[in-house]
């Protein structure tokens, strides 16, 4: 029979989760007991302290980060005829929100160090009915927020940040989410904070707020009075409240995140010096939350199964990029975006994580590469 100590010693190292606590718990039964349930007042202190975080901008709560990609693309006056220039290495719901809107996602590369869109390609791209560009803020570094604003500008292009994976993200000492007219975040139980089910919208200016907060509930502020046709894409006062308790956690959340990303690249240093694993590259002035630590390695697959081996859960965001999913059916040439697919690990990151089992991750990794 094994000792208390041997089993630790193989228990598998936990993955990415929510966590929550008896905070989150307690909030949860003042709103209960308070008896309203729907959008009311939690969320709206919720919004007006996320947005201490977003330089005071306006923000507007909704029922998840799609919600909050689609109602900024719609706000930003983005419809059928228009193009979307967006990157095909994310998640299929940045592009399903411009669909969604009417509109038609132009697919780009991205550049291969920071897997986040390439501006050249995206200046390549523009033509006569480009009407925005959405980055991705992804794994939660900062795409190259200022050669983009650029672009934008002098196309007269709306620039919405898909920031779904960045709270607290920074370029040079700003935050993600302030750099276009519209931004979403998620907040999705995988996310660095979590509202159970949930999304924000930041907004530039009161214009594009209002039109949010009346695209989010059927098209009314006032009941009975729908000024246009809308959605139920409303935040419960549930979620807001679970949300208010992860916000404060989230700053620490963060720093260990960092801390723990240190850890990682300094560990797996010398295995990238004499091997073909390449570790993650932070690009200048910004400062990622790291919600996902993610390594390319040849023979991808077999390195994810020989962890797996070890008890260490490891991701692949994303296998296959967006415009050759069902949905999309596209062959464009991306060979960034390609190679990324073909190669692309994530290793435990997030702040659960122990000493010790940041060790077994690292030494994991060497063992597998070491193969």
């Amino acid at each position: 029979m094994k000792s208390s100590l041997e089993v630790a010693e193989v228990a598998p190292v936990p993955g990415p989760g929510p966590r929550l606590g008896e905070q989150e718990l307690a909030a949860v039964e003042r709103v209960l007991a308070s008896g309203m349930l729907a959008q009311g007042p939690e969320v709206a202190a919720f919004e007006a302290e996320f947005a201490e975080h977003v330089g005071g901008r306006r923000c507007v709560a909704v029922s998840s980060g799609t919600s909050a990609l689609l109602l900024g693309l719609l706000a930003a006056g983005i419809g059928p005829g228009d193009e979307v220039i967006v990157p095909s290495f994310s998640f299929a719901a940045t592009a399903n929100a411009v669909v969604l809107a009417g509109a038609r996602p132009v697919f780009v590369d991205i550049e291969p160090d920071r897997f986040c869109i390439d501006p050249g390609a995206v200046l390549a791209a523009v033509t006569r009915r480009t009407a925005a560009i959405m980055p991705v803020h992804l794994y939660g570094h900062p795409a190259e927020m200022d050669r983009l604003a650029g672009i934008a500008a002098s196309y007269g292009l709306a620039l919405v940040e898909d920031a779904a994976q960045a709270h607290l993200a920074a370029l040079g000492g700003r935050a993600v989410g302030t750099f276009g007219a519209v931004a979403a975040f998620s907040f999705y139980p995988t996310k660095n904070m979590t509202t159970g089910e949930g999304g924000m919208v930041v907004c530039a200016d009161e214009s594009i707020a209002r039109r949010v907060r009346l695209l989010r509930n059927q098209g009314m502020e006032r009941r009975y009075q729908n000024e246009l046709v809308g959605y139920n894409a409303r935040m419960s006062d549930l979620h807001a409240a679970i949300g208010r308790v992860q916000l404060r956690r989230l700053p620490d959340w963060s720093a260990t995140r960092r801390r723990n990303a240190e850890f990682l690249s300094c560990a797996l240093a010398p295995l990238a010096e004499h091997t073909r694993l390449r570790l993650p590259c932070v690009g200048p002035g910004a400062l990622p939350v790291w919600h996902q630590y993610t390594v390319r390695a040849p023979r991808r697959d077999e390195l994810v199964a020989t962890l797996a081996a070890q008890g260490i859960p490891a991701g692949v965001y994303y296998p296959t990029p967006i415009h050759r999913l069902p949905a999309y059916g596209l062959e464009l040439d991306l060979p960034h975006t390609e190679s990324a697919a073909r190669e692309v690990l994530s290793l435990p990151v997030h702040p659960g994580l122990s000493p010790g089992q940041l060790e077994r991750v690292a030494g994991g990794v060497e063992r597998g590469v070491a193969r």
